[in-house]
This record gives structure tokens, C-alpha cells and sequence, in this order.
């Protein structure tokens, strides 16, 4: 990395040089105080940088919270086959380090920050072909059948019930938004009164139904503190029961991800909660708009 840094940006090459946690698709260093490297850690995560060099520097100034805008745009060399990032550093602890009820006062700032966001898209918006899509597709009900096969037998058949109802809810039909598109607790940077400092890892940025951002109030938040995310997110009055919904059933397929996929224990975690909160949800007639 150093050799990297000599070769392409050898203003910051004497800086401080630490490894700094990672996730599936990236390797993470930090440079000294307020900077962060992010390197592909495998081919099918080019595309995912590639789109956040293109497009983050074009929305952050619009977004509510620090956004990891990126400061230096590496390209292949010493060995190292992938473009890479500097990038500004959200200082903070990420929400999923903290226990699911420490979270609460997170919530009214990721509502605003959501809102900031799903603006509508411009044509040639980065697509992403899972995130964002219609959560009513053949392909994607196999896979979602599949993971609950391997769940015990209570839990897989409320969940199902649960699949069935929700994936089937009125498609968005407005226009493409803005998305974040891995909005899982690790993903949200708290400071230390706990409120939301800033949202990290746009690797899967892409446009399309807000659904799939808004599973995060059962990916990070318990029942009072989804209650305030939802009620926020209300106020701007733009989603209607069917998106709630279709994020219900986000929650699922990602939340069946991460508890049966990942290698990462606090993800594994999320998933985890994220699948024990939705069993308490009505199968019909969502109560988010109502209760």
C-alpha cells in the first residue's frame, strides 16, 4: 500500500498507515487522522468503487449526515490489479457494534438523512442488479425459498407467510431514487451521544424503490425506535403502506442473507434480529401508517 501511495500520491505517502476494518468487497486502511483507503478485495467489487468515484462527489452535498466523499482516485499498479479511494473518514462507532436498544436516538437522524436522499435519480444513475429492484421477481423468490428452508420449522413458516404477503405488495411506480442500497447497521456511523454521525460504504449505490433503504428500521432499530424512524419518515409523507411492505420484505431477504451467509459475526447478528422482527409484524394490512 505504501508503495502505492509513493508511486500515485506521493503527497500523502508519509502519512500514518494503519489497517482499519473491511467488509465482503473492500480491504480498508487509515490515513493518518481524517483519511481512509478503500481497496476492491475481489473482481466484483471494481464496479462498486467505480460508482462511488463517479457519483458520490455529484449527491453528498445534498445529504443530511458526513458522507465519505472521495479525495483521491487511485488506479492499478505495484501489483495491485483494481482502482481504489481515499476517502474522507466518518469518525464514530458503527450502530451494529452497539446493542440494538442503544440505538433509539439514531433514529429521527436516519429518517432525515433517507429523506435527503431518495431524491429522484438522473438517466444514467448506477444499476445494480440486487438492490433496488422490483422484490417481486421469480428469481429472487427462489433464492428467498431457499434460505428459509434452512430455518426451523416455526420460524420458517411465519416468515414465509410473511414473503408471500409483503413481495406481493403495489409496485413503486413513481420515479427511480436515489439509493443507498446496503443499509444495515454496520453501515451507520454514531457519535458519542449516539445520533447518526454520518453513512458509510456506497459500494452498492444504485436508483430505484426506496423499499429496499427502509428495510433498515428492522435491520438496525428495535420496535420504539422503528416506531420513531417510521413516524419521521412519515412526515414527509411521500411512502405509502405498500413501500412499508415491500421493505418488510426487504428485511426478510436481506436479514436471510446475512444470518445464513455471512462470515461476519455482527452481521450474522443483524440478520439474526432483523428476522425476529418481522414475526411480530400483522401479515396484512400494514399497521406502520396507522398505529
Amino acid at each position: 500500500m505504501r508503495a502505492l501511495l509513493r508511486a500515485q500520491s506521493p503527497g500523502l505517502a508519509d502519512l500514518p498507515l494503519t489497517p482499519f476494518r473491511g467488509g465482503w468487497d473492500n480491504v480498508h486502511f487509515r490515513l493518518g487522522d481524517s483519511l481512509l483507503i478503500r481497496m476492491p478485495r475481489r473482481r466484483l467489487a471494481v464496479d462498486l468503487i467505480r460508482n462511488e468515484l463517479r457519483w458520490l462527489p455529484t449527491i453528498a452535498p445534498h445529504l443530511w449526515g458526513a458522507t465519505p466523499v472521495p479525495a483521491f482516485e487511485g488506479a492499478p499498479g505495484q501489483g495491485y490489479p483494481w482502482p481504489w479511494a481515499i476517502v474522507a473518514f466518518v469518525p464514530g462507532t458503527p450502530a451494529g457494534e452497539l446493542p440494538v436498544e442503544q440505538r433509539a436516538e439514531a433514529a429521527e437522524p436516519l429518517a432525515d438523512f433517507f429523506s435527503s436522499l431518495h431524491t429522484p435519480a438522473p438517466l444514467g444513475a448506477p444499476e445494480n442488479p440486487v438492490r433496488g429492484m422490483s422484490i417481486d421477481r421469480p428469481e429472487l423468490d427462489q433464492r428467498v425459498r431457499e434460505r428459509l428452508t434452512r430455518l426451523e420449522d416455526g420460524p420458517r413458516a411465519a416468515l414465509t407467510e410473511r414473503w408471500d404477503a409483503w413481495r406481493h405488495a403495489p409496485e413503486w411506480d413513481s420515479p427511480d431514487v436515489w439509493l443507498h442500497g446496503d443499509p444495515h447497521p454496520y453501515n451507520m456511523i454514531l457519535d458519542d451521544d449516539g445520533r447518526l454521525a454520518g453513512v458509510i460504504d456506497w459500494g452498492d449505490l444504485t436508483a430505484g424503490d426506496p423499499a429496499c433503504d427502509l428495510a433498515t428500521a428492522w435491520l438496525t432499530f428495535d420496535a420504539p425506535a422503528r416506531r420513531v424512524f417510521v413516524d419521521r419518515t412519515n412526515l414527509y409523507g411521500r411512502f405509502d403502506t405498500a413501500t412499508w411492505d415491500r421493505a418488510r420484505a426487504w428485511a426478510i431477504h436481506l436479514g436471510l442473507i446475512f444470518a445464513l451467509e455471512s462470515d461476519e459475526p455482527g452481521l450474522r447478528r443483524c440478520g439474526q434480529h432483523a428476522l425476529r422482527d418481522t414475526l411480530p409484524e400483522p401479515v396484512h394490512a400494514s399497521a406502520l401508517l396507522t398505529a
